[in-house]
Formats: structure tokens, sequence, C-alpha cells
């Protein structure tokens, strides 16, 4: 199984992707919470830089616990 990082550097780097079908939701404080992929600003290090109410925030890559493509599960963390 790839990991997150790797399946989030697909859906960029691959022509074939189209980013805007994909979303995902992490762990923050016991909750899943969803995002569009295209709210990803950028991917660095283990983690990934949103934008959140018009502040950058960084998210550890190990909180994306799902992984969507138009609504349907296409990578989970287990």
């Amino acid at each position: 199984m790839i990991t997150a990082n790797e399946y989030l550097n697909k859906i960029k780097w691959d022509k074939r992707e189209k980013p805007d079908e994909y979303a995902l939701e992490y762990l923050d404080f016991g909750r899943l919470v969803p995002i569009k992929y295209t709210d990803i600003k950028r991917i660095d290090e283990g983690f990934m830089a949103i934008d959140k109410n018009g502040k950058e925030t960084m998210i550890p890559l190990h909180r994306i616990k799902i992984i969507k493509k138009q609504g349907d599960i296409v990578w989970q963390r287990k």
C-alpha cells in the first residue's frame, strides 16, 4: 500500500488525475476534518500546508486518514 504522501504526489503530478475531484479527511482533536485537495497550498517533508480562515496551517501527513475521489474512498489509513 502506498503512503498518503505518495498518493497526494500522484494526484499532483500525474497528468491523468484531476485534483479538483479529490478530497481528504484528517484527524484533528479526535474528529475527522474534510478538506478539498485544492485547499492544499503545498506539501513539505511530512506536512501539508492548508489555508484555514486566511491563515496557513501545517497538518502532519500522518493525520490524513482518508482520501476520496468523487466521494468514493480510494485510500484509507488502517
